[in-house]
């Protein structure tokens, strides 16, 4: 699954998260509905049938497949951005240059776009994914003007 890829539909997000689970996990749908305390596995068939899935399982539906497409899919169809927290790691001249690639990409989709050449779900994928990674860079902006409390500074070990 390319990390592009966006579900259609919930039941779309439920097939591709159990498709990434299977390929990247090596978890069946058995083991999946084990690894969210389900009685059994027909009841996330079921769901997966009647595209739906119960509002407390889906975390643990996303801790089990490895990915968030069933959050992502319920924001994007509410017309909200999706942005991941920073986890604290120093950002690296790779990373500002991977948003600066995702610029340029952008503009080139936008572009195609209006000049009638372009595909418009590429377009949109390509100011997503800059869009996010905007919101991550701000949110490590963020973070520098809050630094963290340093809890037993000054203590011997």
């Amino acid at each position: 699954m390319r990390k592009a890829t966006r579900p259609g539909s919930l039941r779309h997000a439920m097939e591709l998260s159990l498709e990434h689970a299977r390929t990247k996990h090596g978890r069946s749908v058995d083991r999946v509905a084990e690894l969210m305390g389900l009685a059994n596995k027909w009841t996330l068939y079921k769901w997966l049938e009647n595209g739906r899935l119960p509002a407390v399982l889906i975390h643990p539906f996303e801790h089990a497949t490895g990915c968030d497409l069933v959050t992502q899919y319920l924001a994007l169809s509410d017309h909200k951005l999706l942005i991941d927290i920073p986890t604290g790691r120093a950002v690296t001249p790779v990373d500002a240059n991977e948003l600066q690639i995702a610029f340029s990409e952008a503009m080139k989709q936008l572009l195609r776009h209006y000049q009638k050449r372009g595909n418009p779900r590429e377009a949109l994928d390509a100011i997503h994914r800059v869009m996010a990674g905007l919101g991550y860079h701000r949110e490590n902006v963020v973070k520098a003007l809050q630094p963290e409390l340093e809890l037993f500074e000054g203590e011997e070990e």
